[in-house]
């Protein structure tokens, strides 16, 4: 048996290759080491844009929302977006960052349709903050049998204006550009070189998200390219210096992320393998085909002529006292506006309500889940591992089931709350509990889970009498399978209750059924 030591975490392999790592089973190729930092565009949430009065906004007509500046007409000047500012330190700080007193903006110079002023305005060299860390929690269901920490280092954070779309028509060899995203304002992350797997980018990026929707600064929607991440993936020897990488551009959810990272792991070792080499390349990842496709070489920081913004002051930040001016913000009072954070909420499920941490960490990746747990448990309401329990494992399975997302469901917490008494009741049970889900999914958003329960006749029987004249129905019908239990076959008690279930329609308390079974059984 050998171990191997990767970074916080061992693998134990034996002389086949064959390896678990933190209890799930892979296969691992002893020779590499992968590493993956990840750079992260988030588009702040403010009305207009980083440095003209046009409207922030996603899903506008086709430029419409564009001002003179974002237009890249001559004799037009950037003026600072103060939201922008506050939500960016905001940012930093609840990502323990270094807010950095005096700040600069840079020119990127590029040449694209989509950027009419031929370079973007961003802060390259002297950025908004730096030095931070994001700590989160890595637990992939299927994958993961226990969740575990991981943290990644924040090399810097800066403000930086978007750029537009353009829109290729290849029926009609043509290239269309909406300038609605040109000068929408965006931090961008960088983070440094520290993860090793696609699984644990996924999970810096959901924390992330859950992070800057707590602060209000992003909507984290990644579907509208609110939120974008750039993966730099590389292989190298175990305890050897970085070696070159490759950069996924753009990819567009966090499944994405997970699946980009592992494909281009697994595309860059076969290449080494096979004593070829890695070049210095951009690439795109198709999330069709779940693989990683060739853009182009990668440019190096000279191609982009970076210099000075000639029209824009340095950036002052208010570091030390609680005074807030209008050309300057204060990082003390920035600081006071920190909500509790998604790993601050996790701590308190787990300690005020004894949830498991798997738990903990599921109901604070889906703020809607979370949201029926509170109401749910509200003053003590009801059972908080009952109700996590039904909320991670029945509901989850009928929104899966129906490829519903939990941002989309229409279920309102009136609804959760008598679906949930009814089963706790025992007014219906967890076959019940799901027919209902599905029943109300259909309905009004309105509809009373009482009138379905009494319009279908889901009302669980618990009159014992009545159970006990169904067990004997039961009995009498299935001789065979009784005769066999009293032979000492006990396993045919299940099929008995099988047949009890079916026979009633599924609707009598079972827990009773089960009691009135085993008396009828020793009476025979």
């Amino acid at each position: 048996m050998k171990y191997i030591g990767i970074t916080n975490r061992v693998i134990k392999c034996n002389t086949s290759g064959h390896c678990t790592l933190r209890g799930y089973s892979t296969h691992v190729n002893k020779k590499w080491q992968s590493v993956v930092g990840l750079e992260v565009h988030a588009q702040l949430n403010t009305e207009s844009k980083l440095f003209s009065g046009a409207q922030n906004t996603f899903g506008g007509s086709v430029n419409t929302c564009v001002s003179l500046f974002d237009a890249a007409i001559p004799g037009t000047l950037p003026v600072l977006n103060r939201k922008c500012v506050e939500l960016g330190v905001l940012t930093a700080l609840a990502l323990s960052c270094k807010v950095n007193e005096v700040s600069t903006f840079d020119r990127k110079h590029y040449f694209y349709a989509d950027l009419p002023a031929g370079y973007q305005i961003t802060q390259q060299r002297a950025p908004l903050a730096s030095d931070g860390v994001i700590n989160f929690q890595v637990f992939t269901p299927g994958i993961h049998k226990k969740p575990y920490k991981k943290s990644s280092k924040i090399k810097q954070i800066q403000l930086e204006q978007d750029s537009g779309k353009s829109l290729h028509d290849t029926e009609f060899k043509k290239s269309l550009v909406d300038l609605n995203r040109a000068g929408a304002p965006l931090i961008e992350l960088v983070f440094e070189p520290d993860l090793e797997d696609g699984e644990e980018a996924a999970a810096l990026v959901k924390e992330l998200v859950l992070i800057l929707q707590k602060l209000g600064a992003c909507s984290g929607r990644m579907e509208e390219g609110a939120l974008r991440v750039d993966a730099n993936v590389s292989l190298r020897h175990f305890g050897a210096s970085l070696s070159t990488r490759t950069e996924i551009k753009n990819i567009g959810s966090v499944r994405g992320v997970a699946g980009a990272v592992r494909h281009e792991i697994e595309r860059q070792r076969s290449v080494l393998d096979n004593g070829g080499h890695i070049i210095n390349e951009t690439r795109s990842w198709d999330a069709a085909n779940k693989i990683t496709v060739a853009m182009r070489d990668k440019e190096v920081v000279q191609d982009y002529r970076y210099m000075p913004e000639p029209n824009l002051p340095p950036l002052r930040i208010n570091l030390l006292t609680k005074i807030d001016t209008q050309d300057v913000v204060s990082v003390p009072l920035i600081r006071e506006r920190i909500p509790e954070l998604p790993e601050d909420t996790r701590k308190k499920l787990i300690e005020q309500y004894a949830l498991r941490p798997e738990a903990a960490i599921q109901l604070v990746n889906e703020p809607v889940l979370l949201n029926y747990f509170h109401e749910l448990t509200l003053k003590n309401a009801r059972n908080p591992l009952k109700v996590a329990n039904l909320l991670l494992n029945d509901f989850l399975t009928v929104l899966n089931k129906r490829k519903i997302d939990t941002e989309e469901c229409t279920i309102s917490i009136k609804q959760m709350k008598d679906l949930t008494d009814a089963l706790l009741n025992k007014q219906i049970n967890l076959d019940i509990y799901r027919r209902l889900l599905e029943e109300l999914f259909e309905r009004p958003k309105d509809t009373s889970v009482l009138d379905i329960i009494i319009e279908k006749d889901w009302i669980i029987h618990t009159d014992e009498i009545y159970i006990t004249k169904k067990c004997l129905e039961v009995l009498d019908n299935n001789v065979n399978l009784v005769k066999q239990y009293k032979e000492g076959k006990v396993k045919v008690f299940k099929t008995l209750l099988g047949i009890l279930a079916k026979s009633t329609g599924n609707k009598i308390d079972m827990s009773i059924a089960v009691k009135k079974m085993e008396e009828l059984l020793k009476k025979q």
